[in-house]
């Protein structure tokens, strides 16, 4: 098997890839060290041109879903440019992986879509020998004719830059300021640092371009079916679980309709304690259901018509039932977040309700149209969720629903939105003093231990935050706000 899935032998690298895959690892040596930012998506510009220009010299076109991916990734690695916060930067990070990895492979099954990234892995190991026979085949006697004019050029242009460039930043202050923004401030401390980015990044870089020079076969890998069962002993127990989530689905709508008033007054529990009762065990059933449905269809009765209607009617009843399990639990996290605010987990896993309800919604058309498209829409819906969640800026939306939260009922944690990245300032800003000043400490204390970072590791949301100080500095002082805090927890 894994004969019919390895690559095959790729043509000798060529010249553009090895300096392309040199770019890759000085950009990210010299962008990377302070941070992520712009300085991400600009280090991996290098990787896709050597992915590029390996894939043409193998003879490889970019096909339509190519293409769509290799957009995709370039929007996600953009996400750490646009915001500040870790999260959804580390989600579109491995999204974007993931992306690359489609558009390199071309896969359409999910065998690829789960192995893909996989393929990196031995890719990067055979890409590192074939890089240096590529470098040995140029080392020849006719190969140190060509490299020596190169290798003369280029350390003739590296010291008229830094003779001419040392002259005028010595004569004009600021273009002196212009150069010291553009370049990296290397310290002999981080020297060990920037070696491994350099190395990590040539070696992605190779991988990248090893992968599309010969890809891995996954679309070869065969995965048999289960051993069909009969109806009966299908279809029951999948029917007794349709039944189930009828049920749960009535006392429901029971409850939409006859008002939450009634159901806790039989009950005993607050708005908060039902939503929180019942959430988290909503959503582990919508996971749940995802793997019953996966199980069902490999074991599925499948030789005559009617069973494939057997098995549409039954699994379609059950996504449907699903996608009211999927509404009630996003109504119950409302209902918790009216209670007690919005938080990063919070909006994590109702972020994740959503995408699971549109994956059942995706099941329901394979089902009733044939599903040779369900690998690459399910991995295209989770990627556009990743990015949309990332370009929305997840601590802005906590912020203004708090700060709106606050401004109709006046409760507010201010420790916890003293936790949240710069991409939240703007919503912050809106507070009344001093509570705006308490919210922002914690920003303006992190800016301050990044305040020498160069821009190409600064994102946006970096930036707007210190125009924000700049102009309107925070004031109080930290005894204060703890009171405020002790006092807005005893209010709220």
């Amino acid at each position: 098997m894994w004969r019919r899935i390895r690559p095959a032998e790729a043509a000798p690298i060529a010249g553009v890839t090895l300096v392309a895959v040199l770019a890759a690892g000085l950009t990210a040596a010299v962008l990377l060290g302070d941070g992520m930012g712009p300085g991400l998506l600009l280090s991996a510009l290098p990787a896709m041109v050597a992915a590029y220009a390996s894939a043409r010299a193998a003879g490889r076109k970019a096909r339509p879903w190519s293409l769509l991916w290799a957009v995709g990734c370039v929007a996600l690695l953009a996400v750490p440019a646009l915001r500040d916060s870790a999260w959804p930067s580390t989600l579109a990070i491995l999204a974007a992986l993931l992306l690359a990895a489609l558009a390199l492979h071309g896969t359409r099954r999910w065998p690829g879509v789960l192995l893909g990234p996989l393929g990196f892995l031995d890719s990067a190991v055979t890409g590192v020998g074939w890089a240096w026979a590529g470098v040995r085949a140029r080392g020849g006697g006719t190969g140190r004719d060509r490299w020596l004019p190169v290798v003369k050029a280029v350390v003739v242009a590296a010291v008229l830059l830094l003779v001419f460039g040392a002259l005028f930043a010595s004569a004009d202050a600021a273009f002196a300021d212009l150069l010291g923004g553009l370049l990296p401030d290397v310290s002999v401390g981080e020297g060990p640092l920037r070696i491994l980015l350099f190395l990590a990044g040539a070696v992605l870089a190779l991988a990248a371009a090893r992968t599309a020079a010969a890809p891995h076969r996954w679309d070869r890998m065969k995965t048999r079916p289960g051993k069909p069962r009969s109806r009966v002993e299908w279809s029951l127990p999948l029917i007794l679980l349709d039944l189930l989530f009828a049920g749960f689905n009535a006392v429901q709508l029971a409850v939409l309709f006859g008002g939450y008033d009634k159901v806790l007054e039989s009950t005993g529990l607050t708005y908060a304690q039902y939503a929180r009762q019942g959430f988290w065990q909503l959503l582990w059933a919508t996971l749940f259901v995802l793997a019953v449905i996966a199980l069902a269809l490999r074991w599925a009765p499948r030789g005559t018509p009617g069973d494939r209607r057997l098995v549409r009617a039954v699994l379609g009843t059950l996504c449907l039932l699903t996608l009211v399990v999927v509404a009630s639990a996003v109504r119950r996290m409302d209902l918790y977040v009216d209670a007690y605010g919005l938080t990063r987990l919070r909006l994590s896993v109702v972020t994740m309700e959503l995408w699971l309800g549109l994956v059942i919604v995706l099941l329901i058309a394979a089902g009733a149209v044939g599903g040779r498209w369900l690998a690459r829409a399910v991995v295209g819906s989770a990627a556009a969720t990743v990015l949309a969640f990332g370009l929305l800026s997840p601590d802005g939306i906590i912020a203004e629903s708090n700060v709106t939260r606050y401004q109709q009922d006046g409760k507010l944690d201010l420790a916890y939105l003293r936790g949240l990245s710069a991409d939240a300032a703007p919503y912050l800003d809106r507070l009344p003093e001093p509570r705006r000043s308490c919210a922002l400490m914690g920003i303006r204390d992190e800016l301050r231990r990044s305040a020498r970072a160069p821009w190409y590791a600064t994102s946006l949301g970096e930036y707007r935050a210190r125009e924000i100080l700049r102009e309107r500095p925070v004031t109080a002082d930290p005894g204060e706000c703890r009171l405020l805090g002790a006092y807005d927890s005893r209010t709220g």
